[in-house]
This record gives structure tokens, sequence and C-alpha cells, in this order.
């Protein structure tokens, strides 16, 4: 219930006005908000859209969610990723094509940080079935040895998985998910709308009157609480953080962003990441690549690429890092300290 409370309070918070100079009046029908609560890919969706398309646009968005869990999802017999992993060869949807190909993009980016062949590590920990447990490391060490981006090769729609290697999109599917809403939303003329995906957020255009949408950031150390508020348009904002799944054995806690390099969860001196890009699906994979880097390489890895993204930095000692580009959109609602990243 705790969640299910944070997740609308959050939603509410977003949607609350801004503050911003707006037009006085406006039709009656630009300002109607159309909205729908989903539950798909393990967590609570809410679609809202502004407009006379306000009710087709959630209707539409509502069959993508499900037709695109239904093909992404592991567990899914008829779907893409199950009928690889369970055949090793065969031709794929477009989406997933799409899918395999950001994630080589990201993992070459990231130097294998971001890794979509790390299922067999995954659940080892439990982190698939909710046996939640630390693996030995005979079993750990052989779970790493079947990770490998380059054992997914790909002809036209045809893939082909190397032995030992299996496919799992989750820690990209939700980012792909939220920016092919947006695209359904402008499909059925929506020009002004919004989706909340469990800790994912991406918002079309501005609210009705012109305002920016405002996304409230969860607080890492307290999930009941948020540290401060985003003001955006036209972007995805997305969030990694430790306190989303995670289990206590023998008193130390574990969570579930696993560090590809060592298979254990990452502790690198962060504890939430949230990336701000116009790319959903980069947004997604970004998140969990700089919580594993940790703040120094994270930094290093923005002043590389800040014409995609830039992000908000949480780290294990309270301090608040913000990339330059969003300094003026930040609305500190604690009194953590800020600082922000320079180009």
């Amino acid at each position: 219930m705790k969640r299910m409370f944070a997740a609308a309070l959050c939603f509410s918070m977003l949607l609350a006005g801004c503050g911003k100079s707006a037009p006085d009046t406006l039709p009656a029908a630009d300002e109607t908000a159309y909205s729908r609560e989903v539950f798909a890919m393990d967590t609570y969706m809410t679609l809202q859209a502004y407009g006379a398309e306000g009710e087709a646009g959630v209707t539409a968005a509502e069959a993508e969610i499900r037709r695109l869990d239904a093909l992404l999802s592991v567990s899914s017999q008829e779907g893409d990723i199950y009928q690889l992993n369970h055949q090793r060869k065969g031709e794929v949807t477009q989406d997933t094509i799409l899918l395999l190909k950001k994630a080589a993009e990201v993992s070459a980016e990231t130097e294998g940080l971001f890794d979509c062949t790390i299922a067999p590590v995954m659940e080892l920990w439990g982190f698939r079935s909710g046996d939640f447990h630390v693996p030995q490391d005979a079993a750990l060490t052989e779970a790493l040895s079947k990770m490998d981006v380059s054992g997914i090769r790909l002809s036209g729609n045809t893939v082909t998985l190397d032995p030992d290697v299996s496919v799992d999109l989750g820690g990209i599917a939700k980012g792909y998910t939220s920016q092919r809403i947006m695209e359904v939303y402008q499909e059925q003329g929506v020009t002004s709308g919004i989706v909340s995906l469990g800790g994912n957020v991406q918002a079309l255009g501005t609210k009705p009157d012109g305002s920016f949408w405002r996304v409230a950031l969860q607080d890492p150390e307290k999930p009941e609480e948020y540290f401060g508020i985003l003001e955006v348009a036209d972007a995805a904002v997305i969030t990694s953080g430790g306190y989303q799944r995670n289990f206590t054995e023998n008193g130390k806690r574990y969570h579930h962003i696993i560090d590809p390099r060592t298979g254990y969860p990452a502790e690198n001196g962060l504890i939430s990441v949230t990336i701000v890009s116009k790319d959903g699906t980069l947004a997604d994979a970004l998140s969990t690549s700089l919580f594993i880097m940790g703040p120094e390489e994270s930094t290093a890895f923005w002043q590389d690429h800040k014409d995609a993204f830039e992000a908000i930095l949480v780290t294990d000692d309270r301090k608040i890092l913000i990339t330059e580009g969003l300094q003026n959109e930040y609305k500190p609602l604690s009194d953590d300290p800020v600082f922000v990243i320079q180009s």
C-alpha cells in the first residue's frame, strides 16, 4: 500500500501547477484531462492526456503498453524475448531490433556497464523469482561467464544468440514504452500529455496552460518523501536507485542494480540517479549505467555526452549533483547541499 500511495502522491505533485505565466483563457476542450491507470511490466502506470483527442490518446496508449509488455517480457511465451531465449534464433519485430541495437550502443558507450545479457546473474540473486539470497562465489563466476552482448547477432529481422547467452530488456523496456506512448499520443493528435511508469516519467509538450510539468524526485533514503522537483517539457525523467528493489540478509541490504564487473550490487558512492532526456529509451539505460559508475565517472561521462542528456545524482553522503543544464529547472525540497556539474 505504501508503494501505491507514494506513486499516487508523486503523480499528483507532478501535475501540480508550477507558477509560470500562462494565458488567462483557453478553449475548455484543451483543458479537459483524460486519465487511465494500467498495471503492466510489474508496475502501476498512470496515463494522462489533454484536449479533444485525449481519450483516444490514452486508449491507444494503453493498447500499446499491453502490446509491448507481451512482446518484451522474458516470461511471455508468445513474445520475442521468451522465444529468443528458448529457440536461440528467430525473426523478431522491429521494436525488438531497435531495442537490441540501442542496448548494444549503450553497452559500448558505457564500456559494458549496461548489459542486457545480465539475466543469469539477476536470477542467481533472486531478483527475477523473488527468492532473494546472496549467491555462492562459484555460481556467480559461472553466471558472469554467460554474459556477452557480442553474443547477440542481428541479420535483418533475424536474431541469433550464442550458446548460454540470454536476453533481458527490462533495463530499457520501460523507457522505450514511455517513448512510444509519446509517439502514440502524437499520432492521435494529442499535444499535451504525460505518463508515469513507476519511476519513469515522460511528458509531451507542456501543460495546456503553457506551464512546465513538475516531476517530484523521490528521496532514496525516505521513499515516502521527496528531495526536489524538476520542471520539464518534452522530456523523459527516469530514476534508478537501490531503494526500488532490495532485500536484507545477515544484516546487510542488497539492491537490484548489479555491477556486471563484479556480479554484486553496485556500491560506488551513489544512491540515486535521475536522467533527463528527450529520448526515454536512452534515459532508462543511462540511469542504471551512471548509478554503477559512481559520481566521478558519471560526471566525466556526462561531460562527454552532454548534448544527449542531463542528470541529477544523489551521493551516499547526501550531496545533490546537478548537471548545469538543469540548474534553473531544479527546485530543492530538502536541506541537502546542491552542487552544479559544469561542462
